[in-house]
């Protein structure tokens, strides 16, 4: 993989550039790898923390760890809706995507391993069938490709943004507007490496979602969010740094909060099946440990 430096990462650490271009991977393994020749800077080994200059070329060679191997585990999920080209799973809270750094095991592609026959292979032996991504404290709807022909289609249909996703939220704070869109610039935070942030344009990726107001609570908001585009941790920066209104026990985003679990849960998802072109639309009701703090708050 190849890269051309823009004005707009002009002055940037390596590391961090390379940590931005591949969120997966940890800081201290793109070291190792920038210090073993991997990345390489106009075709030299430097250092990692090498500041960047417009028109610099960097080469990255395999920064995808070789160790890390997903084997099939026979861990129960729950699969909603399944064809020959897709499968839509309702991923738990507190369930990795795939496995990486330190999450070999008991992730959900070791459990599509064990119970799909076949996956796409678009995004690698990590990643098998993965179209999108959960965090892995975001409960809910999560499309699984098949085959390369049903995660070109999906892929396409979710940059397009006729691929509908939508999330139910418990925000701290009374939320005033009954309603509204946020249309931002993402990029990781300049002082907290694993976190997101709202940036000028030239600096991050265009993050847009639409809101709206469900119900109120005494102190807090349920809100249904709408994504347009699909950046990382982006209801949760959008929650915390825009509407200033931190989902209930993202402890990240929200570190003053007194709940374990974040309360974001991916209920509906509507795309057009690849091969068939039937429009098709799942819904799926919120965990119970949402639903319990729900009934704690209306009986107050």
């Amino acid at each position: 993989m190849d890269f051309n430096i823009e004005e707009k990462d002009k002055n940037k650490r390596l590391d961090i550039f390379l940590l931005e271009k591949y969120p997966d991977l940890t800081r201290s393994h793109i070291k190792n790898m920038i210090d073993g020749g991997k990345a390489l800077l106009n075709g030299k080994t430097v250092k990692a923390g090498e500041k960047l200059r417009v028109n610099d070329k960097i080469h990255v060679e395999n920064l995808e760890p070789e160790e890390v191997k997903t084997k099939p585990e026979d861990i129960p999920i729950e699969i909603v809706y399944e064809d020959d080209d897709l499968a839509v799973i309702n991923k738990p809270q507190g369930m990795v995507v795939h496995a990486g750094a330190g999450n070999t095991t008991g992730t959900l592609v070791n459990a599509l391993l064990f119970k799909l026959k076949n996956l796409s292979g678009i995004n690698g032996k990590l990643r098998p069938g993965i179209v999108h991504r959960l965090d892995k404290n975001t409960s809910g709807l999560l499309l699984i490709a098949k085959n390369d022909f049903a995660h070109n289609s999906l892929a396409k249909q979710i940059q397009e943004k006729t691929c509908v996703r939508k999330y139910i939220a418990l925000l701290e704070g009374t939320l005033k507007e009954q309603e509204g869109h946020i249309e931002t610039h993402i990029s990781r935070d300049k002082k907290h490496r694993t976190l997101m942030n709202v940036c000028p344009e030239s600096q991050g990726k265009l993050a847009i979602t639409d809101y709206k107001v469900l119900k109120y609570y005494n102190g807090y908001t349920l809100v249904e969010f709408t994504l347009k585009t699909g950046r990382t941790h982006q209801i949760r920066v959008h929650a915390s740094r825009v509407l200033h209104k931190p989902i209930v026990g993202d402890k990240e985003y929200n570190p003053s909060t007194k709940l374990n679990g974040q309360l974001l849960h991916a209920y509906k998802i509507e795309f057009t099946q690849p091969r068939t072109g039937q429009r098709i639309t799942l819904e799926t009701s919120l965990p119970e440990n949402f639903k319990k703090v729900l009934k704690k708050l209306q009986e107050k």
